[in-house]
């Protein structure tokens, strides 16, 4: 059996913070999930339909794997190896080298193939820490509602590692090395001002403000989708590793800790607003989940979604006033 030394097998809110998190606690850079998802310029959305889909995807977030390389690069000092491959044998290798050396390892991967799921669903945009391995078991850390520190067959592992589809990663696996070289107040403001104009100036309409916009447009003819699709989506969008409110009471969390960090009048008007939008965010995912009941919610839905589209342009552009 290999175990790796000194891990704190914490599991947060978040896949990819919480993978990120055991990583960079091994080098000794100890932050908050909220923190790191901030300086990974965390924060988005995406309104996502394909004919084969039951359901559109509403997602909060960037994509799988940039918040991990925008924060280790923001940090300095720090380097991320990346390595893929379409081998299992190599990618088996790739993990259990990494571990003998001494270090965590984080893997993207499929969570419908991890045993320890409830909830069996098709994700290959899942992250987990491995930090061990035996004849039969990986050690993993997820995230805390997954059961944190957990284990999980060698086999069920390559499949999840090797699955296709949406998201998938041909058997990513990434360590973290080197020391941190950068102060958190040098590069806080960075990250909100990047995040901002990102939000505020989406390349397609599906994605930003613009795409919140859109779901709103598009949510009104849900009427004919299955009823228990949409009570999944809202499940996912309030508690599919999000941390309530489609990411963004994590969000409103970061721009409390850069309140208390940089004394800037925009991060504390962000902070604030994005508190009130957070909490419209809930209330508009319940409503989501009552149409599943009650088609005739979402009016109400599609309503508080336009709000919230123009809500968070107008808090992304006091944001995109911080003073670098």
């Amino acid at each position: 059996m290999v175990i790796v030394s000194d891990i704190e097998p914490r599991g947060g809110l978040h896949c990819e913070t919480s993978t990120l998190g055991v990583l960079l606690r091994h080098r000794g850079v100890d932050l908050s999930e909220p923190m790191l998802f901030g300086l990974g310029e965390g924060l988005g959305f995406i309104y996502w339909d394909a004919k084969n889909m039951d359901m559109p995807f509403l997602g909060g977030r960037i994509k799988p794997f940039h918040l991990t390389r925008q924060v280790v690069a923001r940090l300095g000092g720090l380097e991320l190896r990346v390595l893929e491959t379409s081998s299992e044998r190599k990618a088996w290798n790739n993990l259990t080298e990494a571990l003998e050396s001494g270090s965590p390892v984080g893997l993207q991967l499929d969570c419908y193939h991890l045993g320890y799921f409830t909830t069996r669903v098709h994700f290959a945009g899942h992250f987990v820490a491995a930090y061990g391995f035996s004849a039969t078991h990986a050690h993993l850390v997820d995230t805390a509602q997954q059961g944190g520190a957990v284990t999980a067959t060698l086999d069920s592992l390559r499949l999840a590692r090797a699955e296709r589809g949406p998201m998938a990663a041909r058997n990513r696996s990434f360590t973290v090395t080197g020391s941190a070289a950068r102060e958190l107040r040098e590069v806080l403001a960075e990250a909100i001002k990047r995040n901002a104009h990102a939000f505020l100036e989406p390349p397609i309409t599906n994605l930003g403000h613009k795409g919140i916009a859109k779901a709103a447009r598009q949510m009104r003819g849900w009427t004919d989708r299955d009823p228990a699709a949409i009570a999944r989506t809202a499940a996912i969008m309030e508690y599919g590793g999000t941390g309530g409110a489609l990411f963004r009471n994590m969000y409103r969390d970061f721009l409390g800790e850069c309140a208390a960090l940089v004394d800037d009048p925009a991060v504390h008007e962000g902070h604030h607003l994005y508190g009130e939008i957070a909490k419209l965010w809930t209330e508009a995912i319940a409503e989501i989940a009552a149409a599943a009941e009650n088609p005739a919610r979402l009016t109400r839905a599609s309503d508080m979604l336009a709000e919230l589209s123009r809500r968070e342009h107008d808090a992304m552009r006091v944001l995109a006033q911080v003073a670098v």
